[in-house]
């Protein structure tokens, strides 16, 4: 495999692959700061996404991005070999869990407070996510990935964030 390929930086395209999927960085900053609104009254999402663009920067997390958009695409226009696969990814099946287990790594890079502030907004659905878990619902759509990955982003986002203001 060409080494080039290793070190390319697919923050562009994972940034662009989200947006060809109706989520924005912003979005992903609105949902970091939900997660930090009870510690921060007044903090601003715009105030979270240099922490978003930073989880973003990370190659572990771009290939997540791109993994994730991938798989939904793929079971949503019918073209996986794996057909009971394909529909437990458009039913986004309670017990699937491998979107999770993928969102996870993400999580992994920003320790125990990401997961839990994963584990928190995966559960209440905010924002961004909920409209996504709501579109892969019986419309054909498939986010079964999608949405977790949002939510392990913003997760992560919020994790960095509070680690970094402790510091100050």
């Amino acid at each position: 495999m060409d080494d080039k390929v290793l070190q390319d930086d697919y923050s562009g395209h994972a940034v662009e692959l989200l947006k060809s999927r109706g989520v924005t960085l912003d979005d992903i900053a609105d949902c970091a700061r939900y997660l930090q609104a009870d510690y921060h009254v007044d903090l601003k999402a715009g105030e979270l996404l240099e922490s978003v663009k930073k989880v973003i920067e990370k190659r572990e997390v771009q290939f997540a991005i791109m993994t994730a958009v991938e798989l939904d695409r793929l079971a949503e226009e019918g073209k996986m070999h794996d057909k009971a696969l394909e529909n437990l990814m458009l039913h986004d099946a309670p017990l699937f869990g491998t979107d999770e287990v993928l969102a996870y790594g993400i999580c992994n890079l920003y320790g125990s407070i990401a997961l839990t502030n994963f584990g928190y907004i995966d559960k209440k659905k905010y924002g961004v996510i909920s409209r996504l878990n709501k579109a892969g619902k019986g419309t054909g759509t498939c986010t079964t990935f999608l949405d977790d990955i949002v939510g392990a982003i913003a997760a992560a986002a919020a994790s960095r964030f509070a680690h970094r203001w402790q510091r100050d």
